[in-house]
């Protein structure tokens, strides 16, 4: 097994100082993420960013990161163990092409999840890990979740696709 921690959406928008009203992970998030981290910097760790691309409809988004912006940086207190950092602008950071091509030059077959959010991109990266065919674990004391609903409906979905919940 050769793994890589994924690091999802741990960006000033998300767990920053001023980051958006509905993002209430708390300061346990990044505590755990960072150990997280700290435990695999001798493994390949990547950070996810998610932005949004500059356009009309998403002008009269309620949250708005872009490429740039201080809400797109990875967070302040953030442990930043590698320059791998690939940009996502859905859901999925699959849908970044380049981020399977970067795993599989390295022969990765496992992807650890960190990060948030566990009803959206954390669970979604996972869900797209699987269909590329990687081994998935989910490493749920650092997934911070404010989408519980659907991080329920998600983890069954995993859960039966053969992910790992640790």
């Amino acid at each position: 097994m050769k793994k890589a921690l994924l690091v999802i959406d741990m960006q000033e928008i998300c767990i920053g100082e001023n980051h958006a009203e509905f993002f209430k992970y708390g300061d346990s998030l990044l505590t755990a993420v960072n150990e997280v981290i700290a435990k695999n910097k001798d493994n390949t760790v990547i950070y996810i960013r998610n932005l949004m691309k500059k356009n009309v409809i998403n002008k009269f988004a309620p949250v708005q990161v872009y490429e740039g912006s201080k809400e797109a940086e990875l967070a302040k207190g953030l442990l930043v163990v590698s320059d791998n950092v690939f940009d996502k602008y859905q859901g999925d950071a699959f849908s970044n092409e380049k981020l399977n091509a970067f795993l599989t030059s390295k022969g990765i077959d496992t992807v650890e999840i960190v990060g948030a959010d566990g009803g959206g991109c954390a669970a979604l990266t996972a869900l797209g890990a699987q269909k590329k065919g990687y081994n998935v674990i989910m490493n749920t004391k650092a997934i911070g979740t404010v989408f519980e609903k659907k991080r329920d409906a998600y983890y069954d979905k995993l859960k039966k696709a053969g992910a790992e919940f640790i």
